[in-house]
């Protein structure tokens, strides 16, 4: 009840719908899709009965069965031809009649409108509270450049003044048709609407109205939305490469509501997602942390921070966050839901991680680069150690080709924390053959213009295998040595931990790949054979399932 006034919601529900037949019984999300508005209206604080109205026996058993009374529709009422004003009006009496009273409002709530609030509907019914308001109907911003048609002059004419943007058009709505609400004085068999007319505007996901399979694509997708924080870490000591994992993972999440938490001391990232527009916020410490995700929302927790502690991971799932974890060799990984890893190897006996080129996020713009042709001579060599090179190892092996006969060009990738780039570039300005570079955008370019490529024991090796280019690689520090993905049965020469690499071995590795083409052609062929493309997919497989299994626990529980 609200301010004294009875309030019926009325739900209408044929069962001989067309563009998607039965579909007010079929499950949307596990739940039959008229549940959701018989749900919605029961929630509200306001509403006192709700009635659905239909001539299908099966549709009356759900609707009990979700907590609505329900009047059955004659043959009269249930045709194509007959508009909701009749049957509005019938379902009323009918309901009137039960209860031996009169309601004072009269709201057509729509099954096929599943995304609807019980906050909107409560919104509806305050409007009443303006006893001048006869009729609330749901509506939807349409502000657009649109056209119309003149039929007389034969002739096609803008419906709009000035061709500006959208924000700046003058106001326009569509009705959603999820609600329409009306003073019970106004409710005839032949309309529903008063005279003075108020409207609640509702976003474009509660606008969803499924009348075609693409209007039920939409609404389960945003049913299946969740709410994702990532709290990621990037900084001139580990790189970029958490956050760039992040960002390619986000990309992909199209349907999701991504937010990224960063420690404030971490400018790196946030001058990344600065530059990407993508939404973030910035915390001092895990209480404030605990506060954000609290505030958004969250059910999906990504660490991408490296190794987590047992204290963090297990404060995470007391509050009930779902928690995935990658890179991640700290105490705390084995409290996490999932742990991915294509890295590092880890224990196989853990049955949460997942480790292996098969859960590598490839970049996207290494999706539409295709595959090196080998040639029979290196002209070109790429060296990229990424973006923390504390070794050196650039201007190691930028010395140890310029000793040897080779006369090719050698391309310079040097990341953001390089701690003497201006040294770097005096020391080989004068020579042709070195060309350096800082902040490139476009890596896989390069990658694919290269013959050779000198790396180091991280993430660039997917990236230089997706393409097939052969490549000689130095670990950085003992972690990277851990990683055994780069060996000769994949398509990589390893020289070990390059800061202990003597330079006349280096030279001697470097100077057979140059003058062999088939050992090239052999390293080309064996990186090839990984596909390196499903690494999204591989990844949202293991955590649909594993959420699954999260969320029926949670059931039962």
């Amino acid at each position: 009840m609200f301010n004294n006034n009875m309030i019926l919601v009325v739900i209408p529900a044929r069962g001989g719908s067309k563009g998607i037949p039965r579909k007010n019984l079929r499950l949307l999300k596990n739940k039959p899709l008229i549940s959701y508005s018989i749900e919605v209206a029961k929630e509200s604080q306001y509403v006192d009965d709700v009635v659905v109205t239909t001539d299908d026996s099966q549709i009356a058993l759900i609707a009990e069965k979700f907590g609505a009374s329900v009047v059955r529709r004659s043959e009269e009422l249930s045709t194509d031809e007959v508009l909701l004003d009749p049957v509005i009006h019938d379902a009323m009496i009918q309901k009137e009649k039960l209860a031996f009273d009169e309601y004072d409002i009269i709201i057509t709530l729509q099954p096929t409108s599943p995304l609807i609030k019980a906050e909107t509907l409560d919104n509806v019914i305050e409007k009443f509270e303006d006893f001048s308001i006869d009729s609330v109907i749901s509506v939807v911003d349409n502000r657009h450049l649109s056209w119309s048609y003149d039929e007389n002059n034969d002739r096609y004419f803008p419906t709009y003044i000035e061709r500006v943007s959208k924000e700046n058009l003058p106001k326009s709505f569509r009705e959603t048709g999820a609600i329409l609400a009306t003073r019970r004085s106004f409710v005839h068999e032949n309309s529903r609407l008063g005279t003075n007319i108020d409207i609640v505007e509702v976003s474009p996901e509660e606008s969803v109205n499924i009348e075609k399979y693409e209007d039920w694509w939409l609404a389960e997708n945003y049913l299946m939305r969740r709410n994702i924080a990532m709290v990621v870490a990037a900084n001139d000591e580990i790189g970029t490469r958490h956050i760039d994992r992040c960002v390619s993972l986000a990309s992909k999440l199209v349907f999701h509501k991504v937010l990224f938490l960063i420690r404030e001391n971490q400018q790196l990232a946030i001058d990344t997602l600065d530059k990407l527009n993508y939404s973030y916020k910035t915390f001092e410490d895990f209480k404030e942390l605990f506060d954000i995700l609290n505030e958004f929302g969250a059910q999906i927790v990504v660490n991408d921070i490296m190794d987590t502690s047992e204290d963090y991971i297990l404060t995470l799932k007391e509050n009930g966050y779902f928690v995935v974890n990658f890179e991640d060799l700290g105490v705390g990984m084995q409290h996490a839901d999932v742990v991915f890893d294509e890295l590092y190897e880890h224990d196989m006996s853990e049955e949460n991680v997942y480790t292996g080129y098969k859960y590598f996020l490839l970049n996207d713009e290494f999706y539409y680069q295709p595959p090196k042709i080998i040639k029979n001579d290196v002209n070109r060599v790429l060296i990229n150690f990424g973006e923390v090179d504390r070794l050196n190892l650039t201007e190691k092996v930028i010395d140890s080709i310029l000793s040897t006969t080779y006369d090719g060009r050698i391309d310079v990738i040097v990341g953001k924390s390089y701690e003497n780039l201006d040294g770097l570039i005096s020391k080989y300005e004068s020579n042709p053959l070195v060309q350096i570079y800082q902040n490139v955008l476009n890596v896989s370019e390069f990658m694919f213009n290269a013959d050779l490529i000198f790396t180091s024991n991280d993430k660039s090796l997917y990236e230089i295998c997706s393409i097939g280019v052969p490549a000689i690689v130095l670990s950085k520090d003992d972690r990277e040595m851990s990683h055994t993905f780069a060996n000769i049965n994949n398509g990589f020469v390893n020289l070990g931990l390059g800061e202990s690499l003597d330079s006349q071995n280096l030279i001697e590795e470097f100077a057979k790949l140059v003058n062999d083409y088939e050992l090239r052609l052999n390293l080309h062929n064996k990186m090839l054979s990984f596909n390196l493309r499903n690494g999204f997919e591989n990844i949202t497989s293991v955590v649909e399932e594993k959420y699954r299994t999260f969320e029926f626990n949670k059931y039962l529980n």
